[in-house]
């Protein structure tokens, strides 16, 4: 696992998080548009758009799924564990698509379990 492979993730994540707290963002318009502006980005400088825009784009599912619920340091810790769980659950599943969902909804479950438990977490500002 590469250095971009854990910062991508995190950086779909936060971005969509925090834009999904503006009032003409929802956490789908959030996601969709820093998306394209990855792939765009990726594409422009040749940076393996494919692999490296569903790396985002599942960090965003992150953002997307927590921007209620969470604070910035369990999305934080959210997109870590995405990042692992997509490495080693792509070559299981067939296709991107199904672990990219997968990935999300175990990281997400495990860090919203915790909390449950008992964890620390961030406090929702405002």
């Amino acid at each position: 696992m590469n250095i971009a492979s854990t910062l991508l993730p995190v950086l779909g994540a936060c971005l969509t998080f925090l834009l999904a707290k503006h009032n003409r963002f929802d956490a789908i318009r959030a996601s969709a548009s820093l998306s394209i502006i990855a792939y765009l980005l990726l594409n422009f400088l040749h940076l393996d758009a494919e692999l490296n825009s569903l790396l985002f784009f599942g960090g965003t599912f992150i953002g997307m799924s927590a921007a209620k619920r969470f604070g910035i340091f369990t999305v934080l810790i959210s997109a870590l564990l995405f990042s692992l769980f997509f490495k080693y659950l792509v070559p299981l599943l067939d296709g991107y698509g199904g672990a990219l969902g997968l990935s999300a909804f175990l990281s997400v479950c495990i860090c919203h379990i915790g909390i449950l438990l008992g964890a620390p977490r961030s406090k929702k500002a405002g």
